[in-house]
């Protein structure tokens, strides 16, 4: 595979576009990513907000298989302060 050049959230269809550098486009359906790792309301938050923060690194994630490690640290930037 070649090298990940870009990544942005298409809202209006809920995928993740990605661009390598030989030119290939990829599209990950963020459906089936949280229903495969989103088991938690925490998990789902943090999804959300990986993708309108972070696509690039989400995409990274899934390509690679690391979603279900990253989700298991606890990270919280999607949770709401109270």
């Amino acid at each position: 595979m070649t090298k990940l050049l870009s990544c942005r959230y298409n809202m209006d269809t809920n995928r993740v576009e990605a661009r390598f550098e030989d030119g290939t486009t990829l599209t990950i359906d963020c459906i089936a990513i949280e229903e495969e790792y989103g088991g938690t309301p925490v998990q789902r938050a943090e999804l959300d907000w990986m993708l309108y923060n972070k696509p690039l690194e989400y995409a990274q994630m899934v390509l690679r298989g690391e979603m279900e490690h990253y989700l298991s640290l606890g990270c919280d930037h999607g949770r709401l302060e109270d």
